[in-house]
């Protein structure tokens, strides 16, 4: 009783220490906002960058196709923190963006990579008569493809755009690295002031998981909802 007593005292104590004292709390909170704002903005540009891409590797222009796969092979083979780096420090170094924006963009351009693979999957499973029916009633490649393919292709690639979403979320954890204060950055400054080894990461560990857990539920529905209307 008297152990269990001391371990709800140290916890009480970890807790205060740890977000209510000072407001600590507020560096959670703030951080939450700009990884949340990271994901989804870097979703949004990656979605398109990834569309383009996948039409440019589907395309029968030779130098459109060579291109985009240099992209997806370099993006792919390189970690995401040295191309954040890399944007950062080099690409927009004299621009004045904001680090939010470079971000996202760095973001976005290494899930672009991701997302270009999985649309062009999907486009790929369609079965080929379709593309064929199409041209054969006087539809151009750009209005087979609008008309046709994409829309029959997107319950192929919605489940793993779904996972992209979720790894992108994850992934955000390292954008200290120029300075932002996210969720991690968040944590390290509480560490910093608390000098607690292990609650600040906790918090964040709580909170990542926990988004990742809706994002995991709310893709199983949409996935139980497409097996349905096949």
């Amino acid at each position: 009783m008297e152990v269990m007593m001391k371990m709800i005292s140290e916890l009480s104590d970890e807790i205060f220490f740890n977000l209510i004292r000072e407001n600590r709390y507020l560096y959670f909170v703030n951080g939450f906002g700009v990884s949340v704002q990271l994901t989804i903005s870097a979703a949004l540009i990656g979605g398109i960058i990834g569309m383009i891409v996948a039409l440019a590797r589907l395309t029968n222009n030779k130098i459109l196709s060579i291109i985009a796969e240099k992209y997806v092979d370099i993006t792919r083979g390189t970690p995401v923190v040295v191309q954040l780096l890399i944007i950062y420090f080099a690409v927009f170094a004299t621009t004045g963006l904001d680090r939010v924006v470079v971000a996202s963009i760095a973001f976005g351009i290494n899930s672009g990579a991701y997302v270009a693979e999985l649309i062009r999957a999907g486009i790929q499973a369609v079965d080929k008569g379709q593309m064929e029916a199409a041209r054969s009633v006087g539809f151009s490649y750009g209005q087979s493809m609008y008309y046709i393919i994409i829309p029959q292709a997107i319950k192929n690639i919605l489940p793993g755009m779904g996972n992209e979403v979720i790894s992108l979320w994850k992934e955000t954890a390292i954008a200290g690295f120029i300075g932002l204060e996210d969720l991690m950055r968040g944590a390290e400054i509480v560490r910093g002031r608390t000098f607690s080894n292990y609650t600040p990461y906790l918090v964040i560990a709580i909170i990542y998981l926990y988004v990742t857990f809706l994002l995991t539920m709310a893709l199983g529905k949409l996935e139980r909802g497409l097996h349905k209307s096949d």
